[in-house]
């Protein structure tokens, strides 16, 4: 789904697709469905503004609506506390993201764990053929060291059978998938992987979740951050986000 699409269009559309109805739920819904009728609309509340309604997309993004539809707004809503301005959008949609993210299971993973106890997790989105992957990837041992267990998931960015998605397939279908994952990030080939896999689900969610890009990296409270980060920034980031 292409939120940019349904905004472009919110103007001249809007204002034909009003319904008047006592239930701000109702309306919303009407009004959102007859621009896009596949918006994937979980649920819609008051949000913390007077009068402005919050609605909640799958993947954990957020639209905000005036009760009667007619007015949208796409962007960050922010409560100023104590002089400091709190994104209150952010924090919601974090939320989201990390109930979808602990619903993956481990096995579906490829996990990187410190020799300890874990102090934080991180959950990246990867392509083996993705530069700063790799570079990310040599420092995972660092990242253990620091206490960080580093979490795969799939993100060919080039799209299903690509030369990425082929990689990544092969790695999930390793007997050994760290080892095969150490092998995809220092450019070796690695033989066709034939099985059953994630990768094509894992990529879908990336994309309903914002990732356009690799490395992306959900932090435990489910804030997403895109690109690379080295080492021990990504570690103090982590630690205090778990």
């Amino acid at each position: 789904m292409s939120l940019s699409r349904v905004l472009s269009g919110a103007a001249l559309s809007l204002a034909a697709s009003v319904v008047l109805a006592a239930d701000p739920d109702q309306a919303i819904r009407a009004a959102l469905t007859k621009l896009q009728p596949d918006m994937p609309i979980e649920a819609i509340a008051e949000s913390p503004m007077t009068g402005l309604f919050q609605v909640h997309l799958k993947g954990g993004r957020m639209l905000y609506s005036s009760a009667d539809g007619q007015f949208l707004i796409q962007g960050n809503l922010y409560q100023v506390k104590g002089g400091d301005a709190v994104n209150l959008t952010r924090q919601a949609e974090s939320k989201g993201i990390a109930k979808l993210i602990s619903d993956i299971p481990l096995s579906e993973m490829v996990v990187f764990s410190p020799k300890e106890p874990a102090k934080a997790h991180i959950t990246v989105f990867t392509d083996t053929d993705c530069g700063y992957c790799q570079k990310l990837h040599s420092e995972v041992p660092e990242l253990n060291r620091l206490g960080v267990e580093v979490r795969y998931v799939a993100y060919p960015r080039q799209g299903v059978g690509s030369h990425g998605y082929n990689g990544l397939v092969s790695v999930w279908c390793a007997k050994d998938r760290q080892d095969a994952m150490n092998k995809a990030k220092s450019r070796q080939e690695l033989p066709p992987g034939n099985c059953e896999n994630p990768v094509a689900k894992q990529y879908e969610l990336g994309q309903m979740i914002g990732v356009n890009g690799t490395p992306a990296i959900v932090l435990g409270n489910g804030e997403l951050i895109p690109g690379y980060q080295p080492a021990p920034q990504l570690a103090e980031i982590a630690l205090k986000a778990k």
